[in-house]
């Protein structure tokens, strides 16, 4: 049977940030491409941006009642068994009714009750893991998951060495090659072609601790003649958008077109989840990550670690900007090498078909299981 005529279910699980929504949905994307008349469901938790951010893409999405344990003792720790309990039978009867022929998991709290019955019922199981430090949930999926798919080396510290893939994270198509878009970026942001140009990215609702970097650096980043594309979030955007009218700097709450920001700058600074990094690392730009230092397990500082010891990237951590942040930027400024350099590193890090390739492992499973 040819894979175009062949009908699969599919059911993906992943959610609680963009980190784990957006490659899920890049994932059932390439699958529907590969496996037209197949059949896409997602499972997410309740009340997270999955629930909204799925039907957007056009799938179904089932919630379940999950969250994750707290760092602290709090009433939601005493509701977590129930919760986890209630996730497991609705997961089971999720998984009857739809009868998947793989589960794919792209980690967060509602991947494990889904995986878990899957392998309990003996289904073949994906998991894709976005950071170079695991999260709790794919760390104990892994044992009985068929195939785990890694955007970083060395993760047989935490998981299987013979069942791991170095796939990456699935990025957005439109910023895989930026090569030809730098005159339409300048056009797009009237910007000077004389002169340097920082993108400063916080995420969608934005990074506090960047903002009031930047804020507090406007005289520095002036007297250094260069003009910025700032992206303050939408959280933030009615508090800095006043420094909108300086000729030098441009305010956002989000940009539409990433790939033309890309295009225009020639110093990013960002912070440092999964999927930044990855696009980053396409990019191949110089970059300044900031990692937010709020995140479970520290994920950001560690993925910016990965990337900064080879020379790829420069890592400031938080509590650094104030002693460090003008010296390290202000190298950047001066040396046109020293740019050049972070650029070519960090592009020896991309790995640009992490969809296909992860897509090539659902379809061995499905090979090894007809």
């Amino acid at each position: 049977m040819k894979k175009e005529s062949a009908t699969y279910n599919f059911i993906l699980s992943g959610g609680g940030t963009g980190g784990h929504i957006y490659p899920a949905i890049a994932i059932a994307n390439e699958l529907k491409l590969r496996f037209p008349k197949s059949n896409v469901l997602f499972v997410g938790a309740k009340d997270r941006m999955e629930m909204e951010k799925v039907p957007q893409a056009g799938y179904k999405i089932e919630g379940l009642w999950i969250s994750g344990i707290q760092r602290k003792l709090t009433f939601k720790n005493l509701m977590f068994p129930f919760k986890l309990i209630s996730s497991l039978f609705k997961s089971r009867r999720i998984i009857k009714k739809f009868q998947p022929n793989v589960a794919i998991g792209t980690g967060g709290f509602a991947s494990g009750p889904l995986l878990q019955v899957a392998n309990s019922k003996n289904i073949p199981t994906l998991i894709q893991e976005q950071n170079s430090y695991p999260g709790i949930t794919n760390k104990l999926l892994s044992k009985k998951a068929d195939s785990i798919c890694v955007a970083y080396e060395g993760l047989e510290r935490f998981f299987p060495k013979e069942k791991l893939k170095l796939t990456g994270n699935p990025i957005r198509k439109d910023v895989i090659d930026i090569s030809n878009k730098r005159n339409a970026a300048l056009t797009k942001f009237n910007l000077d072609s004389n002169k340097l140009t920082l993108l400063v990215l916080g995420g969608s609702l934005g990074a506090r601790r960047i903002n009031q970097l930047i804020e507090s650096k406007l005289d520095y980043l002036k007297e250094h003649n260069l003009q910025v594309i700032w992206q303050c979030g939408k959280l933030y955007y009615e508090q800095y958008k006043v420094h909108d009218a300086e000729s030098h700097i441009q305010v956002h709450s989000f940009l539409n077109e990433m790939d033309l920001a890309y295009a225009a700058a020639d110093i990013i600074i960002s912070r440092a989840g999964a999927s930044s990094v990855s696009e980053l690392c396409v990019i191949g730009k110089p970059v300044i990550f900031i990692p937010s230092p709020n995140v479970a397990e520290n994920h950001q500082t560690k993925n910016a670690k990965a990337i900064s010891d080879k020379d790829a990237a420069v890592l400031i951590e938080e509590s650094q900007l104030d002693s460090n942040f003008e010296n390290q930027c202000s190298e950047l400024i001066k040396s046109d090498e020293k740019r050049a350099a972070l650029g070519v590193n960090i592009k020896k890090l991309a790995l640009v078909n992490a969809t296909k390739d992860i897509v090539d492992e659902v379809e061995k499973l499905l090979e090894n299981n007809e």
